[in-house]
């Protein structure tokens, strides 16, 4: 068993029990200004190709950041290359908030957490957004407790494209059918749209730079096109679960129950790991193949 990391205590009871009952909770300057520009610096790196992989080799140094930026709408498993990006998926603040709501809906759970998944998102001016979702569909841990950690890089607001939820939808723990959204000016183009339900009690939550969005792994949520001139929407999507809870993302092999797959490349962030046992998986970061989302349309 792994040793216990300890994180402080963040939010109160209220917002806990605010966060089971919604389903999100967005809690302001968890990250502060010196964080922010880190971040930031940190993001031309990975989008010029300054770490090894086999995704983004280093860019003409006489491309500007604005033109290397602006072709990206977001790039999967920073943290794989960059560690600074890793060093982002546990920071105290956040761990400490996530170790006292990933699992709150259990009754014996004990506020261990580990994060499995990177999403950094640039998201330019006249970059679409994502249709109505839930991330289980596509990280399944069967206790409800995946939760992502939408950090605010930049202020993100209705122009810019921030976070739609529906409060409480995470509630039935039910996985809605999805089909091709059919709004590729809206939408991007790879992803597919969860229908079935009533829209209209949908929200958006805008939040500062430094802010964190907390949100459950069921809840239907959504963003739209970035219809600034000039104001990217970046954001740090980091995707944590419960410690306890086995990770079958990927086909199993050798006839193992998916019931006892488990993908061990995550990061312990609170609490303890009982499967640290299972060691950790690794890969050499000049091997790592990211998943880079590109623009598949003409920006209006």
């Amino acid at each position: 068993m792994s040793k216990r990391i300890e994180v402080p205590k963040i939010v109160d009871q209220e917002q806990v029990a605010f966060y089971v009952d919604n389903g999100y909770l967005a809690v302001p300057d968890l990250l502060g200004a010196d964080e922010l520009t880190d971040l930031k610096q940190d993001i031309i790196k990975v989008a010029r190709g300054g770490y090894p992989n086999q995704t983004i080799q280093p860019v003409p140094a006489h491309l500007s950041d604005e033109q290397v930026l602006s072709r990206i709408l977001a790039i999967h498993q920073p943290h794989y290359v960059s560690p600074v990006m890793e060093k982002y998926t546990r920071r105290p603040k956040i761990s400490g908030v996530l170790s006292q709501i990933a699992g709150a809906h259990l009754a014996h759970w004990s506020g261990n957490v580990k994060c499995m998944q990177s999403m950094l998102f640039i998201k330019p001016p006249g970059y679409q957004g994502q249709s109505w979702h839930q991330d289980e569909n596509y990280i399944p841990t069967r206790d409800r407790s995946l939760i992502g950690a939408w950090i605010a890089i930049d202020d993100a607001y209705v122009e810019n494209g921030c976070m739609w939820v529906i409060p409480g939808s995470q509630r039935p723990g039910y996985l809605y059918p999805t089909k091709k959204h059919g709004n590729p000016d809206e939408f991007d183009t790879h992803d597919d749209m969860a229908y079935g339900f009533d829209e209209s009690p949908q929200i958006p939550v805008e939040v500062k730079a430094g802010g964190v969005v907390f949100f459950n792994g069921y809840l239907l949520h959504q963003s739209r096109k970035n219809r600034t001139q000039s104001h990217y929407r970046r954001v740090l999507v980091n995707h944590y679960l419960s410690s306890e809870s086995l990770l079958p993302w990927v086909k199993t092999e050798g006839g193992q129950p998916v019931a006892r797959a488990d993908v061990r490349r995550v990061i312990p962030v609170a609490g303890i790991d009982p499967y640290a046992w299972k060691g950790y998986e690794q890969q050499p970061p000049a091997d790592t193949k990211l998943y880079i989302r590109q623009a598949t349309f003409d920006k209006k």
